[in-house]
């Protein structure tokens, strides 16, 4: 008998899985349709011997002292920023757009104080804004946003920035100086031994059975349990009744070559030309010193496994749906697929901590023999 089936071995569902065995002492079944633990995140050596993500780059940061010390329990870090460059006009420039990005593509010698007059001067007066095309054309103009956002925004999600919501490019990352970070979260940092190493220890736990290249809906009639916690797609825990909810997907390209580097940086976006959307070699990411490199070309589509949630309205209101199934059920539903939220990992951590404080109220607030009723 198991207090708790956990759909889903990634952050979500190993985090959680953790704090009940450890914290509560209850015993968890965790189960993953794929055939490793990590969710997105895993990693694994290829046949060079080079540290790769098998599912594109996963760059850890965050601004929660929460967070970074609940992983830190389970792997050291290496201390890492990511810096990602643009390939536009025959250059690569730093993005987030920056005073160097704007100085080499326009061959000026603007100054931080003058960058800011720049961006007014080019943003478009835009009354009411409804659509990722019109934040990002108020903030920097139509010409920053043909160069940076309406290419690499149409291939990655297979329209254009004008049909879809506001949400998407919100907070569109412009910078007055010259940092060229591609984020300026507190902590930033990759486990040093590799993200399936952390998720090896997290879930070694003597009160947590892993089972791999499982279906749940093979064994929920069969195992044992008191409650569930499911990570996975929403729509098909509720057998898709409303109809699917959408996602968009990537197809990775992996490549190794005999040379020490590939490019400057860790990660190359391709906005336009390419059908590719990025290029990322791993060995900036984990540090690991090689003759070869590998690296991963990433093309999205429209079919595969679910990545990203399309934000747009209908698709909002199609999840509200679901949501209120969800609400009215005795699971718990935790992160990125199971909110339908396209989530960092931080978040996602975040978010099953707050579940597991959660689930740590309701039972305090339980008769004790209600715990134990199936």
């Amino acid at each position: 008998m198991f207090d708790y089936l956990i759909v889903g071995a990634g952050f979500a569902g190993s985090i959680l899985a953790e704090r009940l065995a450890a914290v509560e002492n209850k015993k968890v079944l965790l189960l993953d349709k794929r055939n490793h633990i990590g969710g997105n995140a895993y990693d694994h050596y290829d046949n060079d011997g080079i540290l790769i993500h098998k599912y594109g780059p996963h760059i850890f940061h965050t601004n929660s002292k929460e967070v970074f010390e609940h992983l830190s329990r389970f792997t050291e870090w290496r201390h890492y920023q990511h810096k990602v460059l643009a390939d536009l006009d025959g250059q690569q420039v730093p993005i987030p757009i920056n005073l160097t990005t704007i100085n080499t593509l326009y061959n000026l010698d603007l100054s931080s104080t003058e960058l800011d007059g720049f961006f007014a001067s080019k943003g478009e007066n835009v009354p009411q804004v409804r659509t990722s095309e019109d934040v990002v054309v108020k903030a920097v103009g139509r010409d920053l946003y043909n160069k940076f956002f309406k290419g690499y925004t149409q291939k990655q999600w297979d329209l254009d920035p004008s049909e879809l919501d506001a949400s998407v490019t919100a907070r569109v990352p412009t910078r007055v100086n010259k940092d060229d970070r591609y984020f300026t979260d507190t902590y930033q940092s990759m486990p040093l031994h590799g993200y399936t190493r952390m998720f090896e220890k997290m879930l070694s736990h003597p009160n947590i059975k892993v089972m791999l290249n499982t279906d749940y809906h093979e064994i929920v009639e069969s195992i044992p349990f008191t409650k569930m916690i499911f990570t996975g797609p929403v729509d098909e825990y509720f057998d898709y009744c409303y109809g699917k909810l959408p996602y968009r997907s990537i197809n990775f390209k992996f490549e190794t070559l005999d040379m020490a580097k590939f490019q400057n940086t860790g990660t190359i976006n391709y906005p336009n030309d390419y059908q590719f959307t990025r290029i990322t070699e791993f060995k900036y990411l984990t540090g690991q010193k090689h003759h070869k490199t590998s690296l991963v070309y990433e093309f999205p589509t429209a079919k595969g496994d679910p990545y990203y949630p399309i934000p747009r309205p209908e698709n909002a209101e199609l999840y509200k749906k679901y949501k209120s199934l969800a609400d009215a059920s005795d699971t718990h539903f935790v992160g990125r697929l199971a909110t339908y939220k396209y989530y960092n990992m931080d978040q996602v951590v975040a978010q099953a901590l707050h579940t597991f404080k959660k689930i740590q109220a309701e039972t305090a607030d339980k008769p004790e023999a209600d715990e134990f009723i199936a």
